[in-house]
Formats: structure tokens, sequence, C-alpha cells
């Protein structure tokens, strides 16, 4: 008999079976392979779009934008939630990756408030670039809070992830990290991701002590965003830096792009590079 045909029948059977489930795995490992290469594509797109400074651009190998965001996860039909955005580096390559098939909502203050706030500065500040770029920004949306009694991000269970970059030291200093937290758990839906990134503090160093100088001990932050219900996932050490000592007068903030201690020892801050940092994936149950 030719090797073609199946013994015994069963055999047959179950090779029909096997077939049938090979075909119908093959499409979905096909569709991530197409999701991961388009996310790519997007991201390289981003980081070299000419709308971005020559200042922005340098600071990328210290940061390993694409690294990072793949890494997390981040995907272009996403309605991701940027906490803090600060200047907006990481908004203005989330933005353009999640423009036409996404959402990007970033946090940000009561633009009217008190003139003498920083929180107020931050705010105009932030508008006004957002503003400046209507081709790269025009779709992003802001929610506005008021931390530590304001911290609504949005609607239950509405995005798919949520980022943080270098914040929580802040948040700590001002003992509302758990709040914050606790917000992310709440506007993401069930699989959906929690980004971090954070200066990280020598192992062994108590929380108290590394928070005033800007860094913050990694099984801390790890048990504080498990503690609000999140499964850690994974870690990286794409945004690690082995040359941070940590002890420095001024803190992080003696590092670039800060470099706060002014022209004292500015080659040396400037040969260090940026700080030492965690970078860890949580996903909401």
């Amino acid at each position: 008999m030719g090797s073609s045909k199946c013994r015994p029948l069963a055999g047959c059977a179950l090779a029909v079976v096997l077939l049938a489930g090979a075909v119908q795995i093959a499409p979905s490992a096909r569709a991530e392979q197409v999701a991961s290469a388009s996310t790519e594509q997007l991201l390289r797109a981003a980081i070299a779009s000419p709308n971005r400074s020559e200042k922005a651009r340098d600071r990328d190998r210290y940061r390993h934008p694409l690294e990072t965001l793949t890494f997390l996860g981040l995907r272009p039909e996403m309605t991701v939630i940027e906490l803090w955005p600060g200047g907006g580096w990481y908004t203005a390559l989330l933005a353009p990756v999640l423009a036409e098939r996404g959402k990007l909502i970033v946090t940000s203050f009561d633009p009217n408030g008190p003139k003498d706030s920083e929180l107020t500065a931050m705010a105009r500040s932030l508008n006004t670039k957002l503003a400046s770029d209507p081709k790269t920004f025009g779709r992003v949306q802001t929610v506005v809070i008021a931390p530590p009694t304001n911290l609504t991000l949005g609607a239950d269970s509405s995005a798919d992830m949520v980022l943080t970059f270098r914040n929580i030291h802040n948040w700590a200093a001002e003992n509302y990290d758990d709040k914050v937290f606790a917000a992310a758990f709440k506007v993401l839906k069930s699989g959906g991701i929690f980004g971090v990134e954070e200066h990280r503090a020598r192992a062994g160093v108590p929380e108290a002590a590394s928070v005033r100088s800007g860094y913050m001990p990694e099984d801390y932050v790890i048990k504080k965003v498990e503690a609000a219900g999140f499964k850690f996932v994974a870690k990286s050490e794409i945004n690690a830096n082995p040359k941070d000592t940590k002890d420095y007068p001024g803190g992080v903030w003696s590092l670039p792009p800060t470099l706060t201690l002014g022209e004292k020892n500015r080659d040396k801050y400037l040969a260090i590079g940026e700080s030492d940092r965690m970078t860890l994936k949580f996903v909401k149950p």
C-alpha cells in the first residue's frame, strides 16, 4: 500500500484533526507577527521623525524607546494613558504610533490654577507643546487630575495600557504613590498592561532614604504595584546603567539631563550619562 494512506482509520481521523488545528493556529501566529512588525515600523518612523529636536534625539541612547515600548507590549490599536508626561518626550513617540487606530491620553493639571503653582506651569507648558505640532499631537487627549484627591484617569476598564516614566519617586515623596497605582488598576481593562520605568536605588537602601535622592528600590516598587492588584510579569535591563553610582550630592538630578550642580563635576556626570533605571511590566488579571 502507498504511504499516502493512513492506517488504522483512527490514525487518519487524528491526522485530519491535527491538520485542522494547524490551519486554525497559523493565521493567529501570522497576525501576531504582522502586528509586531507594524508596531516596530511605526515606532521607528516616530523615532526618526524630523519633528523631533536634536536634544530629544540625543536622549535615545539612554532611554532606548524602541526596545522599551516593544518590551512593554505597545500596539498601535491600544488606548494608552501616559501619566505625568513632563516635557512630552515619550508623548512625541507614542502619539504618532497610536494616531490612526488607537488613542493616547495624557494626564495634566489645571492650567487655570494658581499662577505661582508648579503644577499650573507644567499644565500650561504641556498645552503649549501639544498645540505647537498639530500633525504629531492633534489627536492626543488630556485628562485633568488634581492629586492626591482627584486621580480619576478615565472610565473604569477603558484603557489597554498605562505608562509611567520616572515619576514614582515624586509620588512616593508626596505619599500618594499607592493611590496612583490604584487609579491605574481601576482604569485598565482585564489583561491591561501597567508599564513602569523608574530610577533604581542601590540594593538594600531603605525607601525613605532613597526617595530623597530620586531613586526607588526595585523590590519596593514591585511590592507596591502588586498590592494594588497587579501581577508582575517581567523586567528588562534595557535601561540599566552600571556607571551610575547613585551617591551624588544632588541626587539623581546631578546627572543629565538636569545637571542640577551646574559646572561642578559636569564632565563626570556627562560621562556617566542618565540614571540606572528599572523597566517593569505588570498586568491587571
